[in-house]
């Protein structure tokens, strides 16, 4: 996997980015502004040149001359040391002052001020270019003004102007950056500390419950779902503990039995005489029937625990499907029927003939059905018992069975109780107490209601209702010819 970089780093990153975007654009809006500035100052400075020499322009023996004044190039003077060109000319092109083959433009410009850039000699200039009008008794003349100046002072001016600006600017980025990871160390404290938190834990205790309190907002749901899920852990830890105590707890006496009984029978076969094996055949063949009823009982046991462990997993309600309740109330009816012959019991079934469509995992419902009528069968008189199973439709659409036997009945007090484990009503009633809590556990798992009542069809014993949410199942298509 690859490896995360910081992110204290990471944070930084994002916060740092959009400065620097920020603090360029400032610069290069800086920039255009500074530039503009010595622009400006720059072509102010030319025209007041080239209009300070056109104050000295002068008819001389009718004649038009040019005097070129200290005052007019001392606009210039700069530690740069730029270089300044003139040139004034007359209107015919006569060089009047100046500099020969100054840089002038081709076509007479058609305001009276006009800035350019042009270069003379490879050297870049900027030049100001005027004209004014010359009056004389004999007429008048116009008389161009051109005055050029290399940028060096210029750009000297523009570095002046931009770069305390951006000097500021890259000042603040980097006061920024500082402040932000003195901030997002500051702010991460409590990631620190959770990871403390769950360093300090022994990881073979579940016992784990993070302080959301001191976190922020945006981490207290991290605790929550971390508690949560320890929390689930801790439950499925104890489901699993409970049932290691459970087995080994129902398992120890029937394993001790036939332990006892096998070697019974090792010390019987080795020390009988044949004249004494024909009295002692009765006391082995009792003695191999109650070997075979402690194996039915750990295979019952054993059976149970592994469903109802299978119950109590957080996803053993994943993947419900559409069935048909009828027809598992059917197929486990058909199953308990000898022992409903053996114990002299009438057991029925009271339905339409159609399906009783509901949502449900086909192992859980058999284990819920199964459980049910078998311990309403284990719990009616023999002889004299009657257990009916009636399947109803609900106007809401859900699906209720009800398990209706004439036993004894329970206590309204008892009837939470008899949904825990290895609780019995009656110690006289062959069984392992697991049943009602497979129930239980079962109708958990598929969303279904449980509720126990007195027996209203018979006046004594008891009623089991459950409620389960019915499904739609679609009728099979018919077979093509």
């Amino acid at each position: 996997m690859k490896k995360i970089p910081s992110l204290r780093l990471r944070l930084l990153v994002w916060l740092l980015l959009p400065m620097s975007a920020f603090v360029a654009i400032c610069a290069a809006l800086a920039w255009r502004h500074a530039a503009s500035v010595a622009d400006y100052v720059q072509d102010h400075d030319l025209l007041s040149s080239a209009q300070v020499l056109s104050d000295r322009l002068i008819w001389q023996d009718d004649t038009l001359s040019a005097v070129v004044p200290p005052s007019a190039l001392s606009l210039f003077a700069s530690p740069e040391r730029d270089q300044v060109f003139l040139s004034v000319t007359a209107s015919d092109g006569r060089l009047l002052a100046g500099t020969p083959h100054f840089p002038l433009p081709a076509s007479k410009p058609a305001k009276d001020a006009v800035w350019y850039d042009a270069q003379l000699d490879g050297q870049p200039l900027r030049v100001v270019l005027i004209r004014r009008s010359m009056y004389e008794l004999g007429g008048s003349e116009q008389v161009s003004i051109a005055v050029g100046k290399t940028p060096r002072s210029r750009d000297a001016m523009l570095l002046k102007l931009w770069w305390p600006n951006v000097g500021y600017l890259l000042l603040a980025l980097l006061l920024a950056a500082a402040l932000a990871t003195l901030a997002l160390t500051w702010e991460l404290r409590p990631l620190m500390w959770l990871s403390r938190q769950l360093r300090g834990r022994d990881p073979l205790h579940l016992d784990l419950q993070l302080d959301a309190q001191g976190l922020h907002s945006e981490l207290r749901p991290v605790a929550d779902t971390l508690n949560a899920y320890t929390e689930q852990l801790r439950e499925h830890a104890q489901a699993q503990r409970r049932f290691i105590a459970d087995a080994a707890h129902q398992l120890r006496t029937p394993l001790a039995l036939q332990a006892t009984q096998i070697e019974f029978a090792r010390y019987t076969r080795a020390h009988r005489k044949d004249e004494d094996w024909q009295d002692r055949r009765a006391d082995m063949d009792r003695m191999w029937q109650q070997m075979h009823a402690s194996n039915r009982r750990l295979v019952a046991v054993t059976n149970k625990l592994l469903l109802l462990a299978q119950a109590e997993q957080p996803d053993a309600g994943a993947g419900l499907e559409p069935l048909d309740l009828r027809e598992s109330v059917l197929q486990v009816l058909e199953q308990l029927a000898a022992l409903a012959e053996r114990r002299g019991v009438d057991l029925g079934l009271e339905a339409e003939d159609a399906p009783y469509p509901v949502m449900a995992q086909a192992a859980l419902l058999d284990a819920l059905v199964s459980n049910l009528v078998d311990n309403a069968l284990r719990y009616t008189p023999a002889g004299e018992g009657r257990v009916t199973v009636a399947l109803l439709r609900e106007s809401d659409g859900a699906v209720t069975m009800q398990v209706d036997d004439n036993g004894p009945g329970i206590e309204p007090g008892l009837r939470e109780q008899v949904f825990e484990r290895f609780f019995r009503a009656a110690s006289d009633t062959e069984g392992t107490g697991l049943g009602l809590a497979i129930v239980r556990e079962a109708a958990r798992a598929l969303g279904a209601v449980v509720a126990l009542e007195d027996n209203p069809r018979d006046g004594r014993g008891l009623r089991v209702t459950v409620r389960l949410a019915a499904a739609a199942i679609s009728s099979p298509a018919p077979a093509s010819a």
